[in-house]
């Protein structure tokens, strides 16, 4: 019988005690300042407090369609710095929970959720490369 192969979706949630450039502690095991590196190499990635059940609800959603995203919780100290880090000049900051595809801000939870029903979101999926059929 074969063995299945553990997958994890959700970065683990510990900050480790390893200071880097700027002083700031890495938090779940991704450095903050590197969060736009990470959102850039997958097709879709949520970002979201800490303990967010609305991260939980997009994650599911996206689940019930064929996509498995990570999911980047972000503790209370490093909100601002992970939030300016993904904002562009001249827009607004991102707001929690946020999902980006294709490594472009798609919206939270309202935007996927009326995409969802509009029957909008499994083609932009698919552009996004998240999804294959």
């Amino acid at each position: 019988m074969h063995q299945a192969i553990p997958y994890r979706t959700c970065i683990p949630t510990g900050t480790r005690d390893l200071p880097h450039a700027g002083g700031i502690k890495e938090s779940n095991g991704v450095d903050p300042a590197n969060v736009a590196t990470m959102v850039s190499e997958n097709a879709v990635v949520i970002i979201g407090r800490r303990g967010c059940c609305m991260c939980h609800v997009v994650k599911r959603l996206l689940q019930g369609l064929g996509v498995n995203p990570p999911v980047y919780e972000v503790d209370e100290d490093h909100e601002a710095v992970v939030a300016r880090q993904l904002s562009t000049p001249g827009t607004e900051t991102v707001q929690f929970p946020a999902v980006f595809l294709g490594g472009k801000l798609f919206g939270g939870l309202e935007r996927v959720m009326a995409t969802h029903i509009s029957g909008e979101l499994v083609p932009i999926l698919k552009d996004a490369g998240a999804l294959w059929l």
